[in-house]
């Protein structure tokens, strides 16, 4: 299905299907209706060759019934044939209006109300299935390479009885892949709205480049505290960690923030670090659940001082707060991570002797109270000495405080950023994601 075709069928069946239940509503009643769509791609790569690919086209309808003070929330998946999913989505609405009558009172509920309209539509150019296979085999010829492509249309849709009314549609890709030699491994992810041949063959070239250096001879690097080069995907997994409650004013107010004391102006952070929630990435829809409209964009950190809190219509009736548009969850939905003035080219000069790490996992916060992270390396980190790569370094756990990684201990970012999306294909393809830098940290905590 072309996407344009496809952007113009979902429009046409989420309209019908929402006209028809709102037709349906009764005194008292007000009814918010959620849609995600997508028609996606899906290939799966292994040893540089095609070994699964599909089509997914899918419509995940999401009612949300506010009726006597209380509130149901159902979702049921759509045929595309509007006068079936017209019959079967009323039927969803007699079942939230049955279960109303029986919840207690929503003390928290935030009324509906109109808040209005918006349309946003990133286009992309994204290549044919035949295309797309030569176009990533090609520059990857020779290379043990294991990978997923997720690719096409996806749709956010929200209305309410109240008459608002917002869409969002965007064409996208990432590729999320690896380069392997043996157990050891590079990880890397091709990402956009427009696939580039050029761009894509030297991401695989740095990759190829990585692997090599995995190579030479294996460094064994006792606990401590070392110097720590985080690159983009490593740092977008640190600065990720903000996202669990720790930008949220009900964990906040529930005295569960892990950046409390950064809120209470007890601590601060580098006057290096900016952040902020920039919808125009595209990576996210600006409107929430409930239909409300965010602003574009929207500070949270500047020169390592708070100046926002995310906060949700229901925190903010709660606890007496101004909400800002944020999802009911209060976590970044397009988290953007100013630049610094470290090039590139400099990066290991800057090292000088530590440890460059490509990616993290297994992330947790160790201790909220202190806002103490704990993950893991991964694939591609290195020992480095006099700025140059030694070899390659068996995984580390590591454990440290924001307050000191993003504050005393941050030496600099790097002036490119990276865009990590969001790579979750379980349900649906996940939106969302980030843009950061790399950050050179002194002294990072290694603990085993």
């Amino acid at each position: 299905m072309s996407q344009h075709h496809f952007s113009s069928q979902v429009r046409a069946l989420f309209d019908a299907v929402c006209d028809d239940l709102f037709s349906r509503l009764q005194a008292g009643e007000d009814l918010t209706v959620n849609l995600a769509s997508e028609d996606t791609l899906f290939i799966r790569f292994n040893g540089n060759r095609v070994r699964q690919n599909t089509d997914v086209t899918q419509h995940v309808l999401t009612l949300t019934l506010h009726a006597r003070g209380s509130s149901v929330e159902l979702a049921l998946s759509l045929s595309g044939r509007s006068g079936h999913d017209c019959a079967a989505a009323g039927a969803a609405l007699l079942r939230c209006r049955a279960e109303a009558a029986v919840l207690p009172l929503d003390p928290h509920q935030v009324p509906m109300q109109n808040n209005g309209r918006s349309e946003e539509e990133f286009r992309g150019s994204l290549l044919s299935a035949r295309a797309l296979v030569d176009a990533i085999t090609g520059p990857a010829s020779g290379c043990d390479l294991v990978g997923l492509y997720a690719g096409g249309a996806i749709v956010r849709a929200n209305r309410n009885s109240q008459g608002q009314n917002h869409w969002f549609y965007s064409e996208s890709f990432f590729f999320d892949y690896s380069l392997y030699h043996g157990p050891q491994a590079v990880k890397s992810v091709y990402a956009g709205a427009v696939w580039d041949h050029a761009d894509w063959a030297a991401n695989v070239l740095r990759s190829q480049s990585l692997l090599a250096l995995l190579a030479r001879p294996r460094q064994e690097i006792k606990p401590g505290a070392y110097r720590s080069y985080l690159a983009p995907a490593a740092f977008a997994d640190f600065v990720g960690m903000l996202g669990w409650d720790a930008l949220s004013a009900a964990a906040w107010k529930q005295g569960r923030s892990p950046l409390k004391k950064l809120v209470d102006k007890a601590l601060s952070l580098s006057p290096l670090l900016t952040v902020e929630e920039n919808f125009g990435l595209g990576l996210s829809p600006r409107f929430n659940d409930q239909g409300e409209v965010a602003a574009g964009r929207l500070p949270l950190i500047l020169g390592g001082e708070l100046q926002h809190l995310l906060v949700s219509t229901r925190s903010a009736k709660e606890y007496g707060l101004v909400s800002n548009g944020a999802a009911q969850s209060e976590a970044p939905r397009a988290l953007d991570v100013g630049a610094g003035s470290l090039a590139e080219a400099d990066i290991l000069k800057s090292l000088g002797t530590g440890l460059y790490l490509s990616n993290l996992h297994y992330l947790n916060w160790s201790d909220p109270v202190s806002a103490r992270i704990t993950g893991m390396t991964r694939y591609a980190c290195f020992w480095v000495e006099g700025g140059e790569i030694v070899g390659p370094i068996n995984n580390l756990r590591w454990d440290e405080s924001v307050f000191s990684a993003l504050g005393s201990k941050l030496m600099g970012l790097s002036s490119q950023r990276e865009i990590a999306p969001a790579v979750g294909t379980y349900h649906e393809r996940a939106l969302g994601g980030a843009r950061t830098p790399g950050a050179l940290i002194d002294a990072f905590g290694f603990t085993l």
